[in-house]
């Protein structure tokens, strides 16, 4: 030991080399950081073009965590999303797209045919894995050109600088740089890692199978060759990395409403019974406004219910009655051949199996008008006698209620479903269904005509957005994909999609129990639900 060493008080040594380490790594780290932006950067100032027969694509990774482990594709029809969910999250890539010019004779001829501008197979994925490897070595080009530049700022002014440990520092930093967010792209851009796929704006309109309110074929053809080709693609990518399994035959597809509030629009419930071939509807609560089921008969809404020729599972919402005690609805209701309650009356449970997918749920017994400042602890009292009457049976593939604190300490074998937020959201397992009607009219307001006015939304009775779900549930009686829809214009009768999003099945809920089949062969069954005895 020194005489140095020595003279040092017990301690301080070790807490010296403690304190040179943690400098070390800080700055290695911010080194890191540095060479990571600089290959961000170089990516943003000179991005690199991936390009197929008819489409260009000018591609960039985007600094924005928001939009870590996401394809971002603007454009001024809507924006095109691919999400993924690697291990950890990947830097984003954005893809800005533009027709090419080689094509744009085309748009002379008149109408084109959107067959004749879809990517060939297989094309859209070759131009992503090439353009992504120039991408990748633009990126490392950039973080090295950038701890160079650190280099050289280091060794300005200095003479003899000490070179060993900086050299160790910038090449440990640099590693990190690229190794870093390259293993995590490889790891997260993979199909089986794909989460969803969603296209906002116009571009929700393309659907891989026939449309909502018309043709999404004829709705090409009505448009202008530019947005023609925009759809193709949207198509395309959608039909490229929405998973074999997602897109397969379903065993069950449920459309999923809610928050009607009076208003029948039952014959668009039908429209897309039959376009989307739904096995049955399950509506979340607040039929009604008011609580008087006279709203329903005026409206002609319970004719209607059982027209629509499939299961219709119903548990009650807050607008749903006048008193806790009222079940006038329930029991008018039940008068619907079609009509599944899942607690016909307070404190009796159903299970139901429609095409081999078992549903429970509980209603709401909050009612119309009232006030209640600890609702929260009168829906946990509910999730409580529900638990309390289940006991022991067998968890359901969906779970189902109104308000979304009922469902908070209850489990489900597969989904929980509530309505009442006016708002879709998926939070888990756990599916909020939006607003079917946009709330009804007691929750629009009137647009005043303006001058200057938008004249497609002059005088458009404005709420909420219209919202629905369609979940489907594969052979095995997995979750298969949910697929959500918002759209808006419906009162002024030019319905318009705002988004279409496709999610990944097994992003919601885990695999069902192997051995089980699903499918429409198997009919509609119900029998109440009792306690089962522990041992």
């Amino acid at each position: 030991m020194t005489e140095a060493e020595e003279a040092l008080p017990r301690g301080a040594a070790p807490r010296s080399r403690w304190g040179g380490r943690l400098r070390a790594a800080l700055t290695v780290a911010l080194l890191a950081v540095v060479g990571y932006i600089g290959g961000m950067a170089t990516t943003n100032l000179w991005p690199i073009t991936a390009e197929t027969d008819n489409f260009r694509a000018s591609v960039q990774l985007t600094p924005s965590p928001f939009q870590a482990s996401v394809v971002h594709a603007p454009t001024v029809f809507g924006d095109i999303d691919l999400h993924f969910a690697g291990p950890v999250p990947a830097p984003g890539i954005e893809a800005r797209l533009q027709v090419k010019e080689e094509i744009t004779d085309l748009f002379t001829r008149g109408r084109v045919d959107v067959a004749e501008l879809t990517p060939r197979e297989g094309e859209l994925r070759e131009a992503m894995e090439s353009g992504l490897r120039e991408l990748a070595v633009k990126f490392i080009g950039g973080v090295l050109l950038t701890q160079a530049v650190v280099v050289v700022l280091y060794l300005l002014g200095r003479s003899r600088p000490p070179w060993r440990h900086p050299v160790i520092a910038v090449g440990t930093a640099t590693a990190l740089a690229v190794v870093v967010p390259s293993l995590a792209a490889v790891t997260t851009y993979r199909t089986t890692n794909f989460a969803a796929y969603e296209a906002t704006s116009l571009l929700g309109t393309v659907r891989s199978n026939s449309g909502m309110f018309t043709d999404i074929q004829g709705q090409a053809q009505r448009a202008t060759p530019y947005v023609q080709n925009l759809l193709a693609l949207s198509d395309a990518l959608q039909n490229e990395f929405v998973p074999a399994e997602t897109a397969a035959d379903p065993g069950a597809r449920f459309l999923l409403i809610s928050d009607i509030h009076g208003m029948n629009y039952y014959p668009l419930v039908k429209q897309i019974v039959e376009d989307e071939q739904i096995t049955a509807v399950i509506d979340t609560g607040d039929m009604l406004n008011f609580g008087r089921v006279a709203e329903g008969d005026l409206a002609g809404m319970y004719a209607a219910i059982e027209d629509l020729g499939v299961p219709y599972v119903f548990v009650r919402g807050n607008h749903d009655a006048l008193t806790p005690t009222d079940e006038s609805l329930l029991r008018r209701l039940a008068e619907v051949p079609n009509v599944v309650l899942l607690e016909p009356t307070a404190g009796e449970y159903v299970e139901a199996t429609i095409a081999g997918v078992t549903l429970t749920g509980l209603n709401d017994w909050r009612h119309f008008g009232e006030v209640n400042e600890d609702f929260g602890a009168q829906q946990r009292a509910a999730a409580d006698r529900y638990a309390a009457a289940t006991e022991g049976w067998p968890l359901a593939d969906i779970l189902v209620t109104h308000q979304p604190y009922a469902l908070t300490s209850l489990e489900s074998g597969g989904v929980k479903l509530n309505g009442h937020m006016h708002s879709p959201l998926l939070d888990g397992n756990r599916i909020q269904v939006g607003t079917f009607t946009g709330g009804g009219l007691v929750n629009h307001f009137q647009v005043p005509e303006t001058t200057g006015e938008d004249e497609d939304t002059a005088g458009e009775l404005v709420g909420q957005p219209y919202a629905f779900d369609i979940l489907a549930f594969g052979t095995d009686c997995s979750v298969q994909s949910l697929t959500r829809y918002t759209y808006r214009n419906l009162v002024s009768g030019r319905p318009q999609y705002d988004n279409v999003a496709v999610i990944n099945g097994n992003r919601i809920a885990d695999a069902a129990e192997e051995g089980r089949t699903c499918g429409p062969d198997l009919g509609v069954s119900t029998q109440p639900i009792t306690p089962v005895a522990q041992d």
